[in-house]
C-alpha cells in the first residue's frame, strides 16, 4: 500500500540567511581522521539526515546544501552516543535551517519527521558507503539514516551564509551518482513508493 505525501509548491517557503556555519573539517581526509578518533572514543557514528520535499512546475524537487559550489549534502548530522534519532534529527534541521533573528525565529519543533528512508553504512575509515553492512564487516564506522520530512504548507527556512540551498528535481539526481553520488542519486528510488499530490 503506497503511502500519499502532500506536496507544497516551493514557492510557499521563504528562504533567509543566517550566520555562516563553517565546515568542521578542511577536508575529505581530516573528516575520516576525526570519524576514526571519535570512533575509539564513542563506537560507531550515527548520522541523521532530512530528505525535504517541495514541488516546482509539477515536479518533485529535494531540498539540498551546497557547499563551496560543489560538494552537495543533505540537511541533518551525527547525533550524539544515547541520543534519540528522530529529536536529534530535529534539532539538527534547528540548527540548519531554523531563522535565528525575529521576527522569524519564534516557532519551535515544527518539523514532522517522517519515514525511515534508508540506511547506508560506512565498513572502514573510507568515503564509502554501502546499503547494506558488507558480510565480511563486524564493527561498521557508521550507520547514516535518510528520513523523509513533511514540510508544512509554508515555512520560513534560514540558510547559513557558506551554503546555498537548492532545489533539486528528481529526475536531476535520478541515475546521476557522477555529479550526487550513490546516496542522494538513490533518493527517486526511495521515494517511488509514495504517491505524491501537488497542492
Amino acid at each position: 500500500m503506497s503511502q500519499t505525501i502532500i506536496l507544497y509548491p516551493l514557492s510557499n517557503f521563504t528562504f533567509t540567511t543566517k550566520e555562516a556555519q563553517p565546515e568542521e573539517d578542511p577536508s575529505v581526509a581530516a573528516r575520516l581522521q576525526r570519524l576514526q578518533n571519535n570512533y575509539e572514543d564513542y563506537g560507531m557514528r550515527r548520522t541523521v539526515e532530512g530528505v525535504l520535499v517541495v514541488h516546482d512546475h509539477g515536479h518533485p524537487h529535494i531540498l539540498m546544501l551546497q557547499i563551496a559550489n560543489a560538494f552537495f549534502k543533505l540537511p541533518g548530522d551525527y547525533v550524539k552516543p544515547g541520543e534519540d534519532e528522530v529529536e536529534g534529527l530535529k534539532k539538527r534541521l534547528d540548527v540548519r535551517l531554523e531563522p535565528t533573528s525575529p521576527p522569524y525565529s519564534e516557532s519551535t519543533d515544527n518539523w514532522e519527521i517522517g519515514d525511515c528512508l534508508a540506511q547506508w553504512w560506512r565498513p572502514n575509515f573510507e568515503t564509502f558507503m554501502y546499503p547494506f553492512i558488507p558480510a565480511h564487516v563486524t564493527k561498521p564506522k557508521e550507520c547514516k539514516k535518510m528520513f523523509l520530512v513533511q514540510l508544512p504548507e509554508k515555512k520560513v527556512m534560514a540558510v547559513p551564509k557558506n551554503m546555498k540551498l537548492l532545489a533539486v528535481p528528481l529526475f536531476e539526481l535520478y541515475d546521476n551518482s557522477a555529479r550526487y553520488g550513490p546516496q542522494l542519486s538513490a533518493i527517486p528510488h526511495l521515494l517511488s513508493r509514495y504517491n505524491f499530490v501537488m497542492q
